[in-house]
């Protein structure tokens, strides 16, 4: 696909399929996802469908007009943002005479350009592959039928579908024994960060919600933030320091989208698991966007899918943190009911872009992350420099006194020390 190419972008609004969204707004994503990959919009639209046809998904009366839309707006590209069967972007792109590209295309596209890490571009290209699977049609005309063997004995051969088919599935199988072992690597990590004494914050949202702006706010970084769609799709780790916290770790997540293709929740399953492991999860929302209702709704559905909140409650099973962004793009009347809304709901109002509010933020984080502190005492012994170390350096330590001695451990000392169940248990595996 070219970068600056125009493409015609349609929005099929079928009478008998539920969307969050309403058309307007499903076609204005669209041509986010269009332009978030470089393209021009040439034209974009509504099209009602009564009824499904199964070989072009438009009637015939609408392909007819998509034509003439083509021709006069000289477009090089038609993307439907819908889902087409091979045998409908067959068709479409047989009448059309041009490039057809679904929902499940376009996304795959955004995310083939923008995966920057070996596991980023493993799990796109094994998506992509499941999908282009699904596309291979009859529409060779050379190379109908190999032949096998010789002469009149030689038996029918495969036949070219066939052999890029069997070719696919190679493929596919060995990204996923190379994907299986950056999981395996993955999760050392994982395991690694959950014996270590620092805490995790997820940053979780809809694309282009402000997530990676906040990001690069609280930690300084560099992270790509730009007004697209999907401008994160690698998860990125950085050490932050908070209020009464030392040391947390903020992670960026890739964003979530209304319809995300399937084969893309597969694989980008890894990425998110990131999120299972938080201590806290940070939901940044974009509350300048009419739509931001439903985009809430969509993200809790991805939550619930990965068991860290109730698809009903919208409750966690961490806490879970609501980041009402871009306050800054709002009128002064609309910010002063959004603050108090967000007050009574337990919501922090910040601006990403100016730094707004991001100080009672980092606070609120701090007090979700200390607050299941409980004290406890401990008894170590004296010559257990590195445990009684450990505790001055990842627990609040209220009181250290002489405990007597024993035969075999020696002098020994006792804390009263303020820790987290996750430190404690952590102590408790130190050896």
């Amino acid at each position: 696909m070219t970068r600056g190419a125009r493409a015609l972008v349609l929005c099929p609004d079928i009478r008998t399929q539920h969307h969050d969204l309403a058309p307007a707004e499903r076609l204005a994503e669209a041509e986010g996802l269009a332009r978030a990959i470089g393209l021009v919009i040439a034209h974009a639209a509504i099209l009602p469908v009564r009824r499904v046809q199964p070989n072009t998904l438009f009637g015939s009366g609408q392909v007819a007009n998509i034509a003439a839309w083509c021709e006069l707006h000289a477009a090089e590209l038609v993307i439907v943002d819908g889902a087409l069967s091979p045998i409908q972007q067959r068709n479409l792109e047989d009448r059309l005479k041009r490039k057809v590209i679904d929902r499940t295309g376009l996304i795959l596209e955004i995310f083939g350009e923008r995966a920057a890490t070996a596991e980023g571009r493993l799990q796109v290209e094994l998506a992509h592959l499941d999908y282009q699977q699904s596309r291979l049609v009859r529409s060779w005309t050379h190379l109908e039928r190999q032949r096998g063997g010789f002469g009149f004995l030689g038996g029918p051969g495969e036949t070219q579908i066939e052999a890029d088919r069997r070719m696919i599935r190679q493929r596919m199988a060995r990204l996923r024994r190379e994907l299986d072992q950056v999981r395996k690597t993955r999760k050392l990590h994982r395991d690694r960060r959950e014996r270590a004494p620092w805490p995790v914050i997820a940053l979780v949202g809809y694309t282009n919600a402000g997530k990676s702006t906040l990001f690069n706010r609280l930690t300084g970084a560099q992270v790509m933030a730009e007004d697209l769609l999907f401008a994160t799709l690698d998860p990125t780790m950085r050490a932050i320091s908070l209020p009464g916290v030392e040391k947390a770790i903020l992670s960026d997540t890739v964003g979530f989208i209304s319809d995300l293709p399937t084969q893309l929740v597969a694989a980008f399953r890894a990425t998110l698991e990131e999120v299972t492991a938080a201590d806290v999860i940070c939901h940044v929302r974009d509350m300048a966007n009419p739509s931001h209702a439903a985009q809430k709704k969509q993200v809790i559905e991805v939550l619930a899918d990965l068991g860290v909140a109730d698809r009903e409650t919208g409750a966690g099973t961490v806490p879970i943190l609501e980041v009402w962004n871009k306050c800054d793009l709002l009128p002064p009347p609309a910010r002063a009911e959004l603050a108090e809304a967000a007050a009574g709901q337990g919501a922090v109002m910040v601006s990403a872009a100016t730094g707004e509010g991001v100080e009672r933020l980092e606070a609120e984080l701090a007090r979700l992350l200390t607050g299941a502190a409980r004290e406890v005492s401990l008894t170590v012994p004296l010559a257990d420099g590195r445990r009684i170390a450990w505790l001055h350096a990842h627990g609040e330590v209220l009181a250290e006194e002489d405990a007597g001695e024993s035969d075999t451990l020696g002098p020994l000392r006792r804390l009263r020390v303020r820790l987290k169940p996750k430190e404690l248990g952590q102590f408790s595996r130190l050896s």
